[in-house]
C-alpha cells in the first residue's frame, strides 16, 4: 500500500434503482460521480455472484465463484445496447419498494426482461464475433456453468448429487449428450453472462475515467450446490455419495458457545497441491480482472481451517486442520505479477496466520466498532495500535451501522471509554461521524466507510445479521442520498488528512 487513500462499501444491490434491486446502470454511474467529487480512490462492494432465494440472497452463497449475479444487470442498459426497448420495460414493470431489496420480484421482472431479448437476439449474438470471443475467454468456467444451469432446469432445481449418476459423476459421453441436448438453454446461460460482463466492463471503464478503483469479495468457501464443486470435485472432501463428508465453520467462541456450521464443502488441499492449485489460479486470476485488488474473506483459513463432520448439527464436534498457506501463496505468487488481496484477517487470530499474512505484504483490516471494548488495548484495532499497511473500517457488512451499534449495542462504559478517547463527548447521530474521523486520520493505509455510516443511519441501514437466516442484505440507499453536501464534507476531511484522490 503506496500512498493513502479512502473509499466507502457498497454493495452494487443497495444502489437506488426502480426494478427491485441496485444493478449496473445509471445510478452506478451517479455513485462513482459522487465518490469523485468526494474525494475518494476505492469503491469496494460485496462478492457480485450469482445469488438465491432459497439461502437468502447471500452474495457469499453462490452457485458460481467465477458468474456475475443478472439480478444486476441493469434494464434501462439493456435499452441502451438496443437489446431491448423502452416499450418493453413499461410492458414489464411494476410496483417496487424503493428501500428494499425485491430479490423475487426483481428476479422474476429480470428473468422475463433476458429471456425477451435472448428470443430476439440470441441468433444475432450467436454469430457476434464478441460474443464468440467470450465464450472462448471464459471457456475455462463458462461451459461447465452453462451446462451446469441448463442440467439444473432439466431436473426442475435438484442438487446436483441427485442427479443421475452419468451426470453427477460427469460420465464424458453423457455430458456431451446434454450438450447438445440442452444447447440452446446452455447458450442463453451464456448469453446472459455476456451482458452482465459488458456492463461490468463499462462499469469500470467509468471508475477509471474517474480514478476509482474497484475492491471486490472473494468468499473462501464456494456452496456445495455450485457450478465449482461438480466441475471440480476432486477439489472437495466428498464421500462416494457425492456429499461432503466434512463441513466448513468456526468453533465456539465468546459469540456462540456452539460455534457456527456453515456447511460448505471444505477442500482437499492435498490434491489441490498435486493439481498446482490450477482451480485457484483460475479463480484469483479471473477476480483480478474484475477487480482492482480483493477481499479476501476468512484469511485465517488458509493457514488453518474448522472442518466439522457433516452429520453435526453444530460446530462443537469440529477441529483444526492445518492448510498450505504458505505453499499457495508461494505457488500462485509465481503465476501474476503481484497479489493486490486484502486479507480480511478479523476474529481470533494466531501468530501463524499474522505471520502467513505480513509474509506476503498482504493489508489486514481493522474495525473500530470493535476498538472500545473493556479490553481495548488488548486489542489491534484502537487507532494507535494501527500500521500503514491496514485498511481501518468503522465496520463491515456484518456489523451494526455505527449509530445503531451506539444506540443499541454499546454498553455506557463503552461509550465513556469512546468519549475519553476523542476528549468530548457525542450523541448518537454524531458519532459515525467522530469514527469516520477517527478512521480517516489513522496510520493506516487505507480508510473504507460503509455507506450507511456516511450517511449516519441507525440500525435500519443493517445489512447483514450473521445469526438471522432471513431478511439479510436488502438495504438500499435512497434516491438522491449521496448528495453534494454528503460529497464536500467527505472530501473536505479526506483532504484534511492526507487521503484526497
Amino acid at each position: 500500500m503506496t500512498a493513502r487513500g479512502c473509499g466507502i462499501l457498497l454493495h452494487v444491490t443497495s444502489l437506488p434503482s426502480r426494478f427491485g434491486v441496485g444493478d449496473l446502470g445509471p445510478a452506478a454511474r451517479d455513485f462513482t460521480g459522487f465518490l469523485h467529487a468526494a474525494g475518494q480512490s476505492y469503491w469496494q462492494m460485496l462478492p457480485i455472484g450469482p445469488t438465491n432465494p432459497f439461502i437468502g440472497n447471500s452474495p457469499y452463497s453462490s452457485d458460481s465463484a467465477f458468474a456475475g449475479n443478472p439480478l444486476l444487470i441493469s434494464p434501462e442498459d439493456l435499452v441502451a445496447g438496443g437489446w431491448l426497448t423502452d416499450a418493453d420495460l413499461a410492458s414489464f414493470v411494476s410496483a417496487f419498494d424503493a428501500s428494499r431489496c425485491d430479490y423475487s420480484g426483481a428476479g422474476a421482472f429480470k428473468e422475463k426482461l433476458l429471456r425477451l431479448a435472448f428470443a430476439r437476439h440470441g441468433e444475432r449474438a450467436a454469430a457476434d464475433p464478441l460474443f464468440a470471443a467470450f465464450c472462448r475467454e471464459n471457456a475455462h468456467w463458462l461451459d461447465d456453468y452453462a451446462l451446469f444451469t441448463a442440467l439444473k432446469e432439466r431436473h426442475c432445481g435438484a442438487m446436483w448429487s441427485t442427479w443421475p449418476q452419468a451426470y453427477a459423476g460427469r460420465d464424458p459421453d453423457a455430458l456431451a449428450q446434454a450438450a447438445s441436448e440442452l444447447a440452446e438453454q446452455a447458450t442463453y446461460a451464456k448469453f446472459v453472462q455476456y451482458l452482465f460482463m459488458g456492463q461490468w466492463e463499462a462499469l469500470r471503464r467509468d471508475c477509471r475515467e474517474k480514478g476509482l478503483l474497484v475492491i471486490g469479495d472473494a468468499p473462501i468457501y464456494v456452496h456445495f450446490d455450485s457450478a465449482d464443486v461438480w466441475a471440480w470435485q476432486g477439489y472437495f472432501k466428498l464421500g462416494q455419495d457425492r456429499n461432503p463428508y466434512v463441513v466448513a465453520g468456526v468453533p465456539p467462541d465468546y459469540f456462540s458457545p456452539t460455534g457456527q456450521r456453515w456447511g460448505n464443502p471444505v477442500y482437499d488441499w492435498d490434491a489441490a497441491r498435486a493439481d498446482g492449485y490450477r482451480w485457484w489460479e483460475m479463480r484469483l486470476r479471473h477476480n483480478f480482472r474484475l477487480f482492482d485488488s480483493v477481499r479476501l474473506d476468512h484469511f485465517r483459513g488458509f493457514e488453518a481451517y474448522w472442518e466439522i463432520p457433516a452429520d453435526r448439527d453444530t460446530a462443537v464436534d469440529g477441529k483444526w486442520v492445518k492448510a498450505p498457506g504458505k505453499d499457495f501463496f508461494t505457488a500462485i505468487g509465481k503465476r501474476f505479477a503481484c497479489l493486490p488481496i486484502i486479507a480480511e484477517d478479523l476474529g481470533v487470530i494466531t501468530p501463524g496466520v499474522r505471520e502467513l499474512r505480513d509474509g506476503f505484504g498482504f493489508p489486514g483490516m481493522n474495525i473500530l466498532l470493535f476498538a472500545f471494548g473493556e479490553s481495548m488495548n488488548d486489542s489491534p484495532d484502537p487507532p494507535h495500535f494501527h500500521t500503514r499497511n491496514r485498511v481501518v473500517y468503522t465496520g463491515t457488512h456484518d456489523n451494526n451501522t455505527a449509530r445503531g451499534w451506539f444506540e443499541n449495542e454499546a454498553s455506557q462504559a463503552d461509550r465513556e471509554r469512546f468519549f475519553a478517547y476523542v476528549g468530548h463527548k457525542t450523541d448518537a447521530a454524531g458519532f459515525p461521524l467522530e469514527l469516520t474521523r477517527l478512521a480517516y486520520a489513522s496510520v493506516a493505509g487505507m480508510a473504507v466507510i460503509p455507506m450507511q455510516d456516511a450517511l449516519c443511519l441507525g440500525s435500519e441501514g443493517r445489512m447483514n445479521m450473521p445469526s438471522i437466516a432471513a431478511g439479510n442484505w436488502s438495504w438500499r440507499m435512497a434516491p438522491g442520498a449521496a448528495a453534494p453536501e454528503l460529497a464536500r464534507r467527505l472530501r473536505d476531511m479526506a483532504a484534511l488528512f492526507g487521503r484526497l484522490a
